[in-house]
């Protein structure tokens, strides 16, 4: 493993993802906001790794990294026939898919380089490593376009002085670039709007903290950290407008898997009267999964919530409980601000017609 220099975006934030010299980077989430630097991923178990210990984060991103780390982990095979490269390709896409099961991107991201290698007709396997390498160009800036176009079409839900909350990092650091839930933040920024961001620290491993609050305040955003038992109060004050967060996978009817923590977030809105809306690209979209229930449940080390840091806090011997994401149903969503718009109930119908292709 190997530190680098970090690159900017047009947000003058730390890219989370970059190819150079045909070489994958990944900012080093993990030691934000106090150390910003990229690692260099040199083999596609190192890809895995990163992805497992949250060095990379947030399903867009997810589906980035996978597209890139499988053209590390099959780099060494380009001088084996097409056939057998294949092979590979699919071995080792199937591996990486299982890194994170909750955010759908990942699996997305992999399966669309699959599908696109077994669609080329070419003389050898570097040919196709080339191409591939090129569709992976894709997928990254696709998601920059996407992430942008959920905050032109978000911005309008923003109006002058108005309190917005968010959990978890939906953020930059989350995508490519502009982010989900906070895309439609920096465009109203840029567009002069005056408002105010309240974002939740997100316990266990303090995401909101850590990386929304810096991102925002990087970006000269007025935000406010709250710990997450304080939402429901700021919420009484009448400080809180509208809530926006992320997804990690949105089922086919309209419920949403996102960091732990959501869900109370969303009924707490729902009981001040406040509108909940949940910012996604197309790509969190599971239509193969009809309804929340059936979305996998990432469990992690207990001594995320044993341990505040380094320190232990939690006495030895407890039993514990760790789940990654939490079910929030379709019936407290206001809205998916979406690439094409914002999709509102009912979701089953309305995602459907907008994105019938992919839930064909």
């Amino acid at each position: 493993m190997s530190d680098c220099a970090i690159r900017k975006n047009s947000l003058n934030l730390p890219e989370t993802i970059w190819w150079e010299n045909g070489e994958l980077y990944l900012l080093d989430q993990t030691l934000l906001p106090l150390t910003v630097i990229g690692e260099k991923q040199e083999t596609i178990e190192q890809v895995s790794e990163s992805i497992k210990a949250l060095k990379v984060r947030g399903a867009p991103a997810i589906g980035v990294a996978g597209a890139y780390g499988l053209l590390v982990g099959i780099k060494a095979d380009r001088e084996l026939p097409v056939d057998d490269f294949m092979a590979r390709v699919e071995s080792q896409a199937a591996w990486l898919g299982e890194a994170r099961p909750t955010a759908v991107n990942l699996k997305w991201g992999l399966k669309r380089m699959v599908e696109f290698a077994k669609q080329q007709t070419v003389a050898n396997s570097r040919e196709l490593w080339d191409l591939m390498l090129g569709e992976a160009t894709n997928i990254h800036e696709e998601d920059r376009e996407l992430c942008r176009m959920i905050g032109v079409h978000g911005a309008e839900l923003i109006t002058p002085g108005c309190g917005i909350l968010t959990h978890c990092n939906a953020g930059s650091l989350a995508t490519s670039e502009y982010g989900t839930a906070t895309s439609p933040m920096y465009v109203a920024h840029r567009n002069k709007m005056p408002f105010r961001v309240y974002a939740d620290e997100t316990r266990p491993l303090l995401q909101g903290a850590r990386l929304t609050s810096w991102e925002l305040q990087q970006a000269g955003i007025d935000v406010t950290l709250i710990t997450d038992n304080m939402a429901a109060h700021i919420m009484s004050q009448g400080l809180i407008d509208i809530v926006i967060t992320g997804t990690d996978r949105t089922a086919a009817n309209g419920d949403v898997a996102n960091k732990i923590g959501t869900l109370g977030v969303a009924i707490l809105a729902k009981h001040f009267g406040i509108p909940f809306y949940v910012a996604l690209p197309y790509s969190t979209i599971d239509f193969d999964m009809p309804e929340g229930g059936g979305i996998p449940i990432e469990e992690r080390d207990p001594e995320e919530v044993t341990n505040f840091g380094a320190r232990r806090t939690a006495p030895e011997g407890i039993q514990v409980r760790s789940p990654a994401f939490d079910v929030t149903p379709n019936e407290l969503v206001a809205g998916l601000i979406t690439e094409r718009g914002i999709i509102r109930p009912p979701f089953k119908e309305n995602l459907l017609t907008e994105y019938a292709s992919l839930g064909a």
